[in-house]
């Protein structure tokens, strides 16, 4: 049997531990707020004088008790399991599982058997801990993920399949880093490879046999800790079943990767039907229910900002006007949802005759495709470059998203002369409203290939969902702080 690789007895020793530390703090803090201290008289108050046993239960025992089973919940839940670690919400959504099961059963506990537990007590201990424990895997998940960006604390993975396949999944994985899986060699039963040769993935093949024994060698040879079975691998489904069963026995994770690509994880669902794992992909319609949802966000939203940060737009304002001659806001036709016209709005961050200049300066464009950039563009005012950079520029266009014509998020609003060069598949960012941020916000901005600002558009557009709204805003803004890809 194959040793857990030493990363992740470390890091699971460590998460241990502050999942205990986080516990640990709620609870006392828990007393302390409700108590005052741990002198004698406040810990003789009892739990439970009228419960079946009789027997008084001080909370100081009562607070161990709960440090105890709160810290084995977290691991009966898999919060703590290694295909959860590093990156995307299932760990988090594991820890915020267990621990509202837990108050949820000790809830029902006390009102079955009628037992009168402070509710400040249980009210305290449960949000602070919950937040101390997310805390912590965000803290944890940021070392890990540093560790990862060097190459370290990965999963040493074989890629098992196609020749095309691999290549696929191989410069998607190395994309991700913090996913935590490094591809180091390639294994393509039935191809007409040579083993020891390498292919267009960059990885060495170490076999082209369908034998499940020679499998294990080349895995032995390269010591992976993992298998992934991508698209295209020539196996029997009873030879795929007893690899399976080989590769448990010697503690490897066995992982299957479809030929799926740019699918959000809640579009996915599996079904078993005789004995087969089938993969349901639904696609989400912006109709009914969640176009009235998503209006009513960005309504809310859009109108709060607006009273909220009045007072500095007002100042943007004097600043632009004092700055350079010209019109506070900019007005430019852009395209909308389902090809509608509409003008957004901008503070001026550009002389004024800047679209006249544009043909000069054709020949310096820096930009990605079809759009037009240049890092040290001689039209941007003063102002304009410090507005630029933490993209104050943008605010008007929270009126935009108040009448209706933008969104919060949403793909990136195009010009008409943009669309008219689209491919067809490209025109599928018309079908929900461009946005004043987006994926291509919160991943380069202006430093994004054409082809990478279409793929992240059209994944926004497949996988929307109000809740990847939210964490495309919290994204936001750290990247407008950071001012990656501005200018």
């Amino acid at each position: 049997m194959a040793a857990t690789p030493h990363w992740q007895l470390k890091y699971a020793r460590r998460i241990k531990f502050f999942d205990a530390l986080a516990i640990a703090w709620a609870i006392v803090g828990a007393h302390l707020l409700r108590f005052g201290t741990f002198d004698a008289e406040s810990v003789t108050e009892v739990l439970g004088r009228e419960s079946v046993t009789g027997i008084p239960l001080p909370y100081s025992l009562l607070g161990c008790l709960l440090c105890v089973t709160w810290w084995l919940m977290l691991g009966a839940w898999g919060s703590r399991q290694t295909r959860v670690l590093g990156s995307g919400p299932d760990e988090y959504k594991r820890v915020a599982a267990a621990s509202l099961w837990l108050f949820g059963l000790i809830a029902t506990f006390s009102y079955v058997f009628r037992v009168d537990t402070a509710r400040g007590y249980v009210g305290i201990a449960l949000p602070i801990g919950l937040a101390g424990l997310l805390a912590a895997r965000w803290l944890l998940r940021q070392h890990l993920n540093i560790d990862r960006q060097s190459g370290r604390s990965m999963s040493r993975l074989l890629l098992l399949g196609g020749p095309s396949a691999v290549a696929h999944l191989a410069a998607s994985l190395r994309t991700s880093p913090h996913a935590g899986y490094l591809p180091i060699a390639a294994y393509s039963p039935g191809a007409s490879s040579s083993p020891n040769s390498e292919n267009h993935s960059g990885l060495p093949i170490l076999g082209t046999s369908a034998d499940v024994s020679r499998i294990l060698d080349a895995i032995q040879e390269c010591g992976a800790d993992a298998v992934a079975v991508s698209a295209g691998v020539q196996l029997h489904p009873q030879t795929l079943r007893h690899l399976g069963w080989e590769l448990a026995s010697r503690n490897i994770s066995l992982i299957m990767a479809p030929a799926l690509t740019d699918i959000a994880g809640p579009r996915i669902h599996t079904q078993p039907v005789a004995g087969l794992p089938l993969i349901h992909v639904t696609t989400p319609t912006l109709e009914g229910g969640q176009r009235v949802a998503k209006r009513l966000f960005d309504i809310v939203i859009s109108g709060t900002l607006i009273l909220l940060i009045s007072p500095l737009m007002a100042l943007v304002a004097l600043l632009v006007k004092l700055d350079s001659k010209g019109p506070i806001l900019f007005r430019q036709q852009r395209v909308g949802i389902e090809g509608k016209l509409f003008y957004m709005l901008k503070y001026r961050s550009m002389v004024v005759d800047a679209e006249r200049q544009l043909s000069v300066l054709a020949h310096r464009n820096e930009g990605n495709g079809l759009l037009f950039k240049i890092k040290d563009d001689p039209r941007v005012t003063r102002v304009g470059r410090h507005l630029r950079r933490y993209s104050i520029d943008e605010l008007p266009q929270l009126f935009n998203i108040f009448s209706g014509s933008m969104s919060l998020v949403g793909p990136r609003p195009p010009l008409p002369q943009e669309v008219e060069e689209y491919e067809r598949d490209v025109r599928r960012r018309l079908l929900v409203k461009p946005g004043l941020t987006g994926l291509w916000q919160v991943s380069g901005r202006s430093d994004l290939s054409w082809q990478d600002s279409v793929r992240l558009d059209l994944y926004y557009v497949e996988n929307w969902s109000l809740a990847g709204d939210l964490v495309i805003i919290l994204r936001t803004v750290r990247a407008v702080f950071r001012s990656t890809g501005a200018y």
